[in-house]
């Protein structure tokens, strides 16, 4: 699979916007769009850049699905959603792009019974979001819409949640609907600590 590492977590169900003007980025969107496989993979980086190449990346990430391409002066608008997970399995070489060898992860299961868990994780994400505003700016409103349908419904408060990355990389490995909810609600009130704790004194 063509993959883009970025310094950015993307979550399944998230929206992903990329300003494309790198000469390998450009020719992998090319190929792809030419070859109508509109998707490509997205990883974090662990250590190094976006650009230039030479970067270390984690094992797991999401799969890009392709919305929109606009080209204008040389670089790239590109507006894409978040779809599947996956494992990297080997990274190949002698490409003039990244590419990997992955395996697609199994979607989460919804349950009903869950219903009452994800009330109570959208309640502490939305009242985080706005105790955050109120500091610095989130990138995402206390009022954001989300979808309708329960699971992209989980899958996007734990990516509008004022999380870091490597939080989200944890939630991105979450292995039920259950552990996504209750791991965006821990790491959700965690944040939240730095939000509420009270401005220390200034010194005389």
């Amino acid at each position: 699979m063509a993959m883009f590492p970025l310094g950015s977590v993307l979550l399944p169900a998230m929206p992903l916007h990329l300003r494309v003007f790198e000469e390998r980025y450009l020719l992998m969107l090319s190929e792809l769009v030419a070859a109508e496989d509109a998707r490509f993979g997205v990883v974090l980086i662990e250590r190094g850049f976006e650009v230039g190449g030479g970067d270390h990346r984690f094992g797991v990430g999401t799969v890009a699905d392709i919305l929109q391409v606009a080209a204008e002066d040389g670089v790239v608008g590109l507006a894409a959603q978040g779809g599947r997970r996956f494992e990297v399995e080997g990274w190949l070489e002698g490409t003039p792009y990244p590419r990997a060898e992955v395996r697609e992860l199994d979607d989460l299961v919804w349950d009903e019974a869950l219903l009452p868990l994800l009330a109570e994780t959208e309640r502490v994400v939305r009242s985080t979001l706005a105790q955050a505003s109120e500091f610095a700016a989130t990138g995402w409103s206390p009022d954001v819409e989300l979808a309708d349908d329960p699971l992209p419904r989980c899958w996007q408060l734990a990516g509008v949640a004022p999380l870091g990355d490597l939080d989200r990389l944890t939630l991105l490995r979450s292995a039920s609907a259950e552990e996504l909810l209750n791991r965006t609600i821990e790491l959700t009130r965690d944040a939240a600590v730095q939000f509420s704790a009270p401005w220390p004194d200034a010194e005389d």
